[in-house]
């Protein structure tokens, strides 16, 4: 029988001074050290474009700036992480957040996106929106427009048996809502989702 290890992981810090820091993860110990190379490019890659999107599109002084990391899955074969980034500019009435998810197939060796989880020609937007449907209306969550369906590449990262759909702060919802997070179980998709795939070596108990 195959034995799938975790990866390890080490915390990484940049900083500017005592209010602009950020933590973020760098894999190690991995055999394939090529593909230990695109994992932690591809996070440098990423955490540095949130930076950027966060500090670069305003005249403003940034004050605070603030990144952590929380991993989500390392299990299977599949490792799914998330990037937080905090930042609060001068005179603003209050700061942003920004979270950013990155889900690796360890077997495929390749970042996988939302699509990638399902099988070809699946309608898995439709499914996932009816079931957020169903969650918004059971939790009662206030939303800024009528909720229709989720993008495509909508944000995800993968917990154990579970596909995570969330959004950003006021994508639909009110910004002292947070970050509307809606937890899917595999289960719930097994008919559609590519059974050689993350969300399949999660579903196999």
């Amino acid at each position: 029988m195959a034995i799938n290890f975790p990866v390890g992981i080490k915390t990484v810090t940049i900083s500017s001074g005592p209010t602009k820091v950020v933590y973020y993860p760098r894999v190690t110990g991995m055999q394939n050290k090529q593909l230990q190379q695109f994992i932690n490019s591809t996070i440098v890659q990423h955490n540095q474009q949130i930076i950027n999107e966060q500090t670069g599109n305003m005249d403003t002084t940034v004050v605070d700036l603030y990144g952590y990391y929380e991993i989500k899955n390392n299990q299977r074969d599949v490792l799914s992480l998330s990037l937080n980034n905090y930042v609060y500019h001068y005179h603003a009435a209050h700061g942003m957040t920004v979270i950013k998810s990155l889900t690796f197939d360890l077997q495929k060796r390749r970042q996988v996106e939302l699509k990638d989880l399902f099988k070809p020609g699946s309608d898995y937007v439709k499914r996932i929106s009816e079931l957020i449907k169903v969650q918004i209306k059971e939790r009662d969550i206030p939303l800024l427009v009528d909720f229709k369906a989720i993008r495509p590449d909508q944000d995800f990262y993968i917990a154990d048996k579970a596909l995570i759909i969330y959004f950003q702060l006021y994508e639909i919802t009110p910004y002292a809502y947070g970050f509307p997070m809606f937890p899917i179980s595999v289960y719930a998709l097994q008919d559609i989702f590519d059974e050689n795939g993350p969300l399949g070596r999660m579903a196999v108990n």
